[in-house]
């Protein structure tokens, strides 16, 4: 079998529902890396059906599972996307080719959304806010820390990320910049999820989020 080029991690949490749809659009040469944070559902089953390497990461929180999932990868390069069809595995490319030519270090996903119903309004404020201040605080010039990301694997370990929770993405870009990488964003559809959210989808889970995040930058500021 040939070694793919990408590998992409798809944190889940009762994703039954949008995975189908989700793993079949991953472009030739991408493998996904489905790690299942405690589903109570045919998650699991249904990744292995699709031909998904499996990861089982019993600690909860985005970050366990993300960062689990980037213990796993091999591929030169790694991929992250939602598995819950809010985001379309086929613009993956956009993200990962300016990585693999050498344009930049870490291609964010910006996102647009198709429809208003997409993206909560307490949602949107929040990531506007902390977005507010990266820019102000860490000097990272981004406007979205949307999930869809890639980067070299090699790169992303030496990183040493240890937030375990909603901060991960954050620290992955506060950490990248100190490191003197190249971030760039590249605009990415963002469509209404299938199935309930876990976190910025609800209020509690965004209060959540902003929470982690603010932490993490407070740090920055000492």
């Amino acid at each position: 079998m040939t070694s793919p080029s990408v590998d992409v991690v798809l944190p889940c949490l009762n994703e039954e529902g949008a995975l189908p749809w989700v793993l079949s659009r991953l472009p030739e040469g991408y493998r996904a890396i489905v790690v299942d944070n405690g589903s109570t559902d045919r998650t699991a089953a249904i990744a292995r059906e699709h031909g998904a390497l499996v990861v089982t990461e019993p600690r909860r929180g985005f970050g366990s599972a993300a960062h689990a999932g980037l213990l796993a990868a091999e591929a030169p390069i790694v991929a992250f996307c939602d598995a819950d069809a809010s985001m379309n595995p086929a613009d993956l490319p956009l993200l990962v080719d300016p990585v693999r030519n050498g344009e930049t270090d870490l291609t964010l996903g910006r996102r647009r959304t198709t429809t208003r119903r997409a993206w909560p309004v307490h949602a949107r404020f929040a990531n506007v806010a902390l977005s507010y201040l990266m820019r102000r605080i860490a000097k990272v010039r981004v406007h979205d820390l949307g999930p869809m990301r890639a980067a070299r694997r090699t790169d992303l370990l030496a990183l040493d990320l240890l937030d375990r929770r909603s901060g991960y993405p954050l620290e992955m870009v506060l950490r990248a910049a100190d490191a003197g990488w190249r971030i760039t964003e590249v605009d990415t559809p963002y469509a209404p999820r299938i199935g309930r959210s876990k976190v910025t989808g609800t209020v509690r889970g965004t209060i959540v989020a902003i929470r982690d995040m603010s932490r993490l930058l407070a740090e920055v500021r000492r």
